[in-house]
Formats: structure tokens, sequence, C-alpha cells
């Protein structure tokens, strides 16, 4: 059988990096110790972390139904012959010495040996080089290569894991590195986090239990808060429940996401790459009318077009254009031809009277100016092809021979209606649009104009580039390139790449692959070919260019939402590291326990991140995820750590107690944290909406709330310690205000000065981070 690899993960894989992560096991571990010493009512964090782990793989579950239901629509077939007849079966039903018959556009999906017929091939996918490579009888075809033109038999003689293509794909993953920011953000606080957590988790309870002259209950819990504190434990959980989300909208509007982080990749997107057909054209082609040229003899055109067509292996949509408005005829004998290619550009086929009749592009096929007539269509956006004849050899290693021109053939594609809208979006969100085409520039230009891409009377002939030209100050000049090879399509997007710009590209055929693979971000119509749709990473199943919009747009609002939620993730991970290096400084002891850090984790933190989450925001992203989030959490982090040192001065001058369970000190601490937490909250949710609105405002309650009825229950009705928090006195709420107004004046001044998007010591965290 040839298993084709599946793109989702495994159900067991979904499970198992879910629930075996680094900080899942550091929780485990302080959960441990909290059951040594009995602290039952502090293991409340590990129902959370369940909860967590089990929300985080139910998205991930749901999402893999919907990317394996949609891929279904997207799954490349296999044609083989068996018992004589022709069929279409699923590649994962290919078996040894099946006959495929292959033509132009497939994607070779088992390694075989030619039996009749010849072929191109594109082997770019397995080697990197995008010539075309010619196969006949007795060659070898490897699968992962596709096919651009010809038509043939050929024998399967590997399948499965034998294959040469699954060898490539097994050494790649290997050595391939994920490009997903999220992710590569998430590791270097996991090896930060997992760096400082063991020994200051050493330290902390070497101080408390040896020097701090408490017990080993006090030491094990008190050390246990600190560690927790320093754990961004829900991020993880908005990350994946963030991707997920946006792969079950854009699945509402058959978008097909083959790779997680591609959306992510979108959202940094400002240069998008666009084909003209199937794009913003509707990929429709029809044969408008013929324009005959001097001395053409009408009815032998229509009997060697006519024979022309009904011979040919050329299956593309021009060619299925064509079959469509010229009637079939067999006056004419093939006796040997020249499948088009992209490259050539031009199909050839000489019939039995030594006549070779040629059908291609203007340029290749015309050496000379075009009469007006036939301009003018062009101008008007019409394709034009040429239809030529000469009775001298044509090959494809030689120039062609002069030919006698019979006719321009007009072809017409209209435009999608919403292309003008499309373009007039993407320019409102600073995107810009580059039309890289194989057709004639000045056709390309025009339908670009209609469409609505800025700048599109700014074309350029590649065909006609200098060698010594510069790509990189081609790319940002022009708008629109035309007669572009795929080596050419791959080398525009390299000089946008040196321009620093984020590229998504589209493409529908064999010519595309190589700058697909280049691409930031690599989308696919549905209606191209087999190897354009298993190399992106986006698949429009529908073939609707305009869903691209609704695509950056899920990949901008996974990006900023969590960027917003982390920074107030992360001012709970950094004071509590700086707390407990003052802690360890002053002989103090850390100031909470683990369930006073789990009411923060879940009313402070948890709470208005998920439910922002899935609010729309589509603002261009401008910044880096990891130094952006720490830059907007420091100024907290910073004020809070201040204040605790104040309060270290207050104490050792005897004005304020010692903290711990049940204290004056511990309970003014804990509402200083979750204030200076909610203000974090209100910084996030800026400017305010209804819904911000309606988290900042639940959030805020919620917590006094929360902290109120657990101090209620504790003196009433069931009588039960749930915070291990002493009822705060009046004089503790006076300096409560005090520490939160000195907190919150701390924090404006850090963020309008050190920690302002433009300062020096932002630049320099952007540089350390990224």
């Amino acid at each position: 059988m040839n298993q084709q690899e599946k793109i989702t993960k495994s159900t067991g894989q979904i499970f198992r990096e879910n629930i075996c992560t680094l900080f899942n096991l550091f929780n485990v571990l302080i959960a441990l110790a909290l059951i040594s010493v009995h602290a039952w009512s502090n293991l409340f964090f590990i129902f959370v972390i369940a909860l967590n782990t089990a929300i985080g793989i139910m998205q991930e579950l749901k999402a893999k139904r919907l990317i394996e239901k949609l891929s279904l629509l997207s799954t490349p077939k296999a044609m083989v012959e068996r018992n004589g007849a022709a069929m279409e079966i699923d590649l994962a039903e290919v078996e040894l010495d099946d006959i495929l018959l292959l033509e132009s556009g497939m994607q070779i999906c088992s390694d075989a040996v030619v039996m009749d017929g010849t072929l191109e091939v594109n082997e770019s996918l397995l080697t990197g080089e995008s010539d075309a490579v010619s196969k006949k009888t007795g060659d070898d075809l490897l699968s992962g290569s596709s096919v651009i033109s010809g038509k043939c038999r050929a024998r399967v003689i590997h399948v499965g894991s034998d294959n040469y293509a699954s060898k490539i794909a097994r050494e790649a993953k290997k050595s391939k590195a994920i490009s997903s920011e999220l992710v590569l953000s998430m590791r270097r606080v996991t090896k930060l986090t997992g760096f400082l957590i063991v020994p200051l988790g050493i330290l902390l309870f070497i101080q408390s239990f040896f020097f701090g002259e408490r017990g080993m209950y006090d030491a094990v819990v008190t050390t246990s808060a600190g560690l927790l504190g320093m754990l961004p434990k829900g991020l993880y959980l908005l990350i994946s429940i963030g991707l997920a989300a946006g792969i079950v909208s854009l699945s509402k509007k058959h978008v097909l996401v083959q790779d997680l982080y591609s959306l992510e990749n979108l959202a940094h997107v400002d240069v998008l790459c666009l084909d003209k057909t199937g794009t913003l054209t509707e990929g429709r082609m029809q044969v408008e009318d013929t324009v005959f040229f001097p001395d053409a003899d009408t009815e032998e055109f229509q009997q060697r077009m006519g024979s022309f067509l009904s011979q040919t292996s050329d299956n593309n949509a021009t060619f299925q254009a064509l079959s469509s408005y010229f009637p079939g005829a067999e006056t004419y004998t093939r006796t040997a031809d020249i499948p088009f290619s992209s490259d050539r550009k031009w199909s050839a086929m000489t019939f039995s009277d030594g006549a070779t009749l040629l059908v291609g592009a203007p340029e290749k096929l015309s050496p000379k100016p075009l009469p007006d007539a036939v301009q003018s269509h062009m101008a008007a956006g019409k394709r034009i092809l040429l239809v030529g004849i000469t009775t001298e050899p044509v090959t494809k290693e030689q120039p062609l021979p002069a030919l006698k021109l019979l006719a321009a053939v007009l072809i017409v594609d209209p435009i999608r209606k919403n292309a003008s809208a499309a373009m007039a979006y993407f320019r409102s969100e600073g995107v810009a649009v580059k039309i890289i085409s194989g057709d004639n520039p000045v056709t390309v230009s025009a339908i670009a104009a209609k469409a609505g891409v800025p700048g599109a009377e700014h074309y350029l002939d590649m065909s006609q580039l200098e060698a010594d030209a510069s790509m990189d100050e081609i790319a940002e000049t022009y708008s629109v390139f035309g007669r572009v090879t795929p080596t050419q399509k791959k080398q525009l997007v390299e000089a946008l790449h040196r321009k620093k710009h984020t590229v998504a590209m589209t493409g529908d055929g064999v010519n595309d692959l190589l700058a697909l693979k280049e691409a930031d971000c690599s989308i696919a119509v549905g209606q191209g070919s087999d190897a354009a749709r298993q190399v992106a990473q986006l698949v429009l199943l529908d073939s609707d260019f305009s869903v691209l919009k609704d695509v950056l747009m899920q990949g901008r609002r996974v990006v900023n939402n969590l960027t917003k939620s982390a920074g107030v993730f992360f001012i709970k991970t950094l004071y509590s590291i700086l707390l407990c290096a003052l802690c360890l400084l002053t002989n103090a002891p850390f100031p909470f326990v683990p369930i006073q850090i789990t009411l923060i984790d879940l009313v402070i933190e948890g709470y208005p991140s998920f439910f922002a989450s899935f609010e729309q925001n589509s603002q261009k992203v401008t910044t880096r995820f990891l130094p952006e989030a720490i830059r907007r959490a420091a100024p907290n982090a910073i004020s809070i750590a201040l204040c605790f040192g104040i309060y270290l001065i207050l104490h050792a001058c005897g004005i304020l107690g010692a903290s711990g369970e049940n204290t004056q000190a511990n309970a003014l601490l804990f509402l200083l944290i979750g204030t200076v937490g909610i203000l974090g909250v209100f910084k996030m949710c800026r400017p305010f909406n209804k819904l911000r609105g309606f988290l900042c405002i639940t959030t805020g309650i919620g917590y006094y709330a929360a902290v109120a009825l657990c101090l209620w229950l504790k003196n009433h009705w069931l009588c039960v310690d749930i915070l291990h928090m002493a009822v705060p006195t009046g004089s503790t709420l006076l300096f409560l205000l005090g520490f939160a107004a000195l907190s919150l004046v701390t924090e404006r001044i850090l963020a309008l000065t050190l920690f302002r998007p433009d300062s020096r010591l932002s630049a320099k965290l952007r540089k350390c981070l990224s």
C-alpha cells in the first residue's frame, strides 16, 4: 500500500504533546512536594493544569477533525490502469506493479518506470533544480516530482516508505526547523524558566528551612508558591487555542490549513505575490475570437488546428479552452510532438506531410511586432496565442525556425467580481501586491489595472531582463511581472526577503513550486495542480481569492491577541523571579502560598486572556512576540518588586509584621499583586470597547469578590480556610492604597520612559529576544 503521510498530528501525538511538557513536569513535582507535607488545600492548581490540558487537547482534536475532513477535498488521486481499464483511486490504494497514467500537471505519487510515452518532469522538490528533465521508455520516475508536459504509462516499482520522496521527507524532518516565532519564543521562556526554577527552588527551600527558622511544611509551601509563580502556565494553552480557533474559522470558508503555524506567519506578511490566472481572474479561460493573418488559408487552419488538438497530450486550462472552441479533426496524422512547457511557452506537432504546427506565446513565435489590431486586444487584457506553421525541423534544444503565422487566438478569462474589493483591502492594510505571471506583461498589466492593483502600470517583461540587472531593485520597483520563469519567481521572492519583507505566495501550477517553497507562507488554489496543493501551507479549496483577507485577519488576530495576553502572564513570571531574588538576599520568606497564586492564574490571567483571544484584531503586526510581551509586563512587575522592597524596609523598622499564612503582611501583598495584575489587564484591553470593557470590570470585580467570598467562608458556613489569608484590617487597607498608588505611578513612569516602544532598553530587548 502507498500510505500517504497525514498533514495533521495523530491523536496520540496531540495527547502526548499537551501532557508531556516541561511545565507539566514541574507542576507535578511541585504537587508531589505539597502532598508530602499534606498541604491539600494548596493543590487546587493541579486541577487547573488538568483543565487547561484538557481544553488544549479538545481544541486541537476539533481542528484535526476539520482539517482531515477538508483535506479529503484536496487529496490528489492516482489514475491507474487495471485489467485494461483506466480508473481513479486514492493514493493509499496504489500497489506494486500498478500502471500509472500520467499527464501534465500531475504529481508522481510512487517511484515508477516509464513503459511507453514521453514526459518532461520537474524534480525541483527533490533536487532543487527547476530545469525540466526528459523521460522516455525505460527511464525511472521519482515520487515527489511533477509532470510538466507529455503523457505516459509507467509501472510502479516502490510504494509507501520505500519511495524516494518518503526517504527524502524523513531526512528533511530530522533537520527541519520550526519557523514559528510563538513556538520559538515559548521555547526560550521554557529554557530560561527551566534554568532558573531548579536552583532557585533549592535555594528558597534551604533559605526557608535552614535559615528562616520555619518547619518543613512552611518551607515546602512557600517554595512551591515561588516556583508556581514563575511558570506562565496558560500561555501554551492560549497559543494552541488561538491557532485552533483560526483553523476552525477558516475551515468554514473552505480554507485548508496544512501547516498550523502558517497562520502566525501570515500575521507578518507585508507583500502578497499573486498569479493572474485563478486569483485576479476566475480561471475559466474561453476563446473569444480568431484573428487571421494575411495569406492564411482558413480552411487549412481549421483542419490542422483540429488535428493538433485531437492528438495533443497537453491538457492545461488553455488547451482545454482551445479544444472547446475548435472542432476536432483527423485530417492530419501526428508523427512527433513537443508538449507545452512554461519554460518554452510553446507547443509543437509534426504531421505526416512534414509540416509542423506551433501554438505559443507571441514573443516566442514572432520576432516582429504584431499587427495593431492584435496589440489592441492585448492592451485590453486579452491573452494572445499565435499559431504558426513551418516545414523545417523543430526541436526543444534549437531556436525556432522562421514561421508562417496563420492566426492569433484571443483568449479571455473574466476578472473576479470581488478582486477590486480585495485589492482595496490589502492596500488599506499596508500589504503590497505583486502580480507574477508567465503571461505577456502588457496583458497582465491591463488585467491588474482593471482589478485595482496599485502600480499596475509599472510592469516588466522578465524575458527581456538583462543579466546584470539587480533583482532586489526590480522586486521593489515594479508591481507587475510578465513572462516570468519558475526560477525567476523564486528569485523575486528571495529578493523580497533580502529587503526584509515577509512574503506570501499564491500558485496553482508546477511552475510555482520553487516560489511556494521559498515563501514565508505558501497558498495554493483548489483548482491548481496536485503538486501545488501538496506543497502549499494553505489551500483555497473553492479557489476563491477573496478569502485571503480572512486568512490575513486570522493570522493577525492570533499574534496580536497573544502578544497582549502574554503581557499579563509575564507580569507574574517576572515579579516571582524578582521577589525570589529579594527573599534570598534578605533572608525573607516568599510571601505567598500556592492557592493564592492559583487564584491569580485563574481570575486575572486566564479568564480575560481566554476570551480576549477570540476577539477580532486585524491591526498590522509591527512587533515581535516575546520582546513586546516582556516590554509590556516589566513595568508592572518592577513596580511590585519595588513595593515589596519597601515592605521589607518597613518590616525591618518594625512598622509592618512578617509575612506568612494568615498574616496582615500576606493580605497586604496578595491584594497588591492582584491590584497590579488588574492594572495589567486594563493595559491589555486598551483601547476599550464593549468586550474589553466588560472583561476589565468583571476581572476586577471577580478578583475582589473571590477574595471576599473565601474570607467569608473562612469564618462562616463551611469554616474552610481556602486562601490561607487573614481578613485585612483598616490600616492594612490604607497601606494597600498607598502601595497601589506607588505601583501605579512607578508603572506609568517606567512604561513612558525606559520601556517606551522606541526606547534604547526596548531596542535591546528586541535585539536579545528576537
